[in-house]
């Protein structure tokens, strides 16, 4: 898989980086627990209410986020690899246009790792590839950076109330 999705062009391909204020083994914790997911995954202004998940290779992960309107978008991903406690790639279903408007998300491949940077903190890298650079302009238009970066937010925000380090 890590050949392949190496050999993505740029055009299809995005990159996020944060470093966060806990050791990877707890931030591993707020990926693969749905009670702490739930804490902090979306946007701001977004509740997120995991439905099912199958944290494991082949795995389900539906969840429902709902938006500050009140309005509800559904996203139904599968894992495709899980490696404890440093490595997270699943990919999303396609969004439903009746739901999510004239620009509903594509499907596409998240990878997440996580890299123990020491004193307690970790580095974590997304990376997302698309299938074609139109999908990734699609997601860039949606607001996908802007709401990772928010999500991210609450993430650090949440390790800090657990007991995390500055």
């Amino acid at each position: 898989m890590l050949d392949t999705l190496a050999a993505i062009p740029d055009d299809r391909r995005l990159e996020l980086a944060r470093v966060l204020p806990a050791p990877r083994e707890l931030v591993w914790t707020m990926f693969s627990d749905p009670y702490h997911l739930s804490r902090w995954w979306g946007p701001e202004g977004f509740t997120n209410l995991v439905i099912e998940m199958e944290f494991r290779e082949g795995g389900r992960w539906h969840h429902v986020m709902r938006g500050p309107d009140g309005k509800d978008y559904p996203i139904d991903s599968v894992f495709i690899e899980v490696t404890p406690p440093e490595r997270i790639v699943y990919r999303n279903a396609a969004a439903d246009p009746e739901i999510f408007g004239d620009n509903p998300p594509p499907s596409f491949i998240r990878v997440i790792t996580l890299t123990d940077i020491g004193n307690g903190r970790t580095r974590l890298t997304l990376d997302a590839y698309f299938d074609t650079a139109a999908n990734k302009d699609a997601i860039i238009r949606r607001g996908f950076r802007q709401g990772t970066e928010q999500s991210l937010d609450k993430l650090a925000a949440h390790l800090l109330s657990l007991g995390g380090t500055k």
